[in-house]
């Protein structure tokens, strides 16, 4: 195997492999980038078992010739090692080549060097991922989604299944939702091409973090394909494969209230900016709590209390308050981590009682649907 190929291009399709790459994997060789080289041009194989990223870079784009194959080969090379050696490369031409079995020789400029390979013969196949329920996305709008619903799965490995977001089709749409059981989040679309069989399949939120990081921030269409224990994204030269996780999620429709006995309508960069200094004070608490207190004047008052800090008061101006007074408790990271997903819009708050869970959307716009559980505190 040999092949001469421009440094950034290279560094370019490494960053994004590195990110199926972990230390601690119970089979050796997934510490290593599986390097491809045939006619067309490179593929790179990074994976951890749950997550693997193949990324493409073809040997010509747009009449530029971006890589020049001598020989044809495949190698697993350390990850770590290799990607800080392409790094730190003193020239951006680069020349990589495997000769005595797995002697690899990574040459740029005056710089040489040898790394020993591992045979890619005994890196893992790749899954096989059938078109069972097949649809795509423009890129910006998946990114939207991830960003939108993520934050809220749950960091506790004591209930797998919450630790992923919840993807639903059927003939109303898509349906994301994400739960720790404390705060829900919940994003609908209509894509334009849905799969033709209805599908129910959860996906591990740390996938899609890193799907999120790969993502360009285009209009460039994401195919998404479901299979049986996996599911597969597509761009044009990058494929990312996820495991799916098992069990029910919990139907969450239930959770979210019928009847209202409070609406806030406020500025929703307003009210975020306020729970964020009353959160400068909260945060010696346990559970950064922010009281919450609306009545019929049109202000809502944000205050923290901490004995051993001190205390803030902010009022802040409403464009609406309808229905009973309010009194309630709120962690203010779940609260930022809402107004951050409905990113600044006018917000509707609707309440249902002082210890009923309560919800956030946009006002524009009721796709994103926001949901947090209050604190007892009064």
């Amino acid at each position: 195997m040999k092949f001469e190929i421009m440094r950034d291009r290279l560094l370019d399709g490494l960053s994004d492999v590195m990110k199926a790459i972990s230390q601690k994997v119970a089979i050796p060789i997934l510490t290593g980038i599986k390097i491809e080289v045939n006619d067309t041009g490179i593929t790179m194989t990074g994976s951890d078992s749950d997550i693997t990223i193949c990324t493409f870079i073809p040997a010509e784009e747009d009449g530029e010739q971006i890589i020049r194959i001598v020989e044809k080969g495949s190698i697993v090379l350390q990850a770590r090692v290799f990607s800080e050696i392409v790094r730190k490369l003193p020239t951006n031409d680069v020349t990589i080549e495997v000769a005595n079995g797995l002697q690899t020789k990574i040459q740029s400029g005056k710089s040489d060097f040898h790394l020993i390979g591992l045979d890619a013969e005994d890196y893992p196949v790749l899954p096989v991922v059938k078109d069972e329920y097949s649809f795509s996305l423009p890129s910006d709008l998946m990114k939207s989604i991830i960003r939108e619903t993520v934050f809220a799965v749950s960091q506790q490995e004591t209930r797998p299944v919450l630790t992923g977001v919840h993807w639903e089709a059927n003939e109303r749409g898509l349906s994301c939702v994400a739960t720790d059981s404390h705060r829900l989040a919940r994003r609908l679309t209509m894509p334009e091409e849905m799969p033709a069989v209805p599908f129910s399949v959860v996906i591990p939120g740390k996938s899609l973090q890193e799907l999120n990081k790969i993502l360009p921030e285009n209009t460039e269409p994401v195919e998404i394909v479901i299979a049986d224990q996996q599911v597969l994204f597509k761009t044009r030269n990058v494929l990312f494969y996820s495991r799916l996780l098992e069990g029910n999620y919990p139907d969450t429709s239930r959770l979210i209230p019928i009847e209202y006995k409070t609406t806030v309508i406020v500025n929703g960069r307003l009210l975020l900016q306020a729970i964020d200094r009353a959160s400068l004070l909260a945060r010696e608490e346990r559970n950064n709590i922010v009281r919450f207190s609306a009545d019929e004047g049109k202000v809502i008052e944000i205050s923290s209390n901490s004995p051993e800090v001190g205390k803030v008061e902010e009022l802040v101006e409403a464009i609406g308050v309808t229905g009973e007074d309010l009194k309630l408790s709120f962690s203010a990271k779940y609260m930022m981590d809402a107004l951050k997903a409905i990113d600044g819009q006018d917000v509707s708050i609707q309440f249902a009682g002082a210890m009923r869970p309560f919800i956030l959307k946009s006002v524009e716009d009721d796709s994103i649907l926001q949901l947090i559980l209050p604190v007892r505190t009064y």
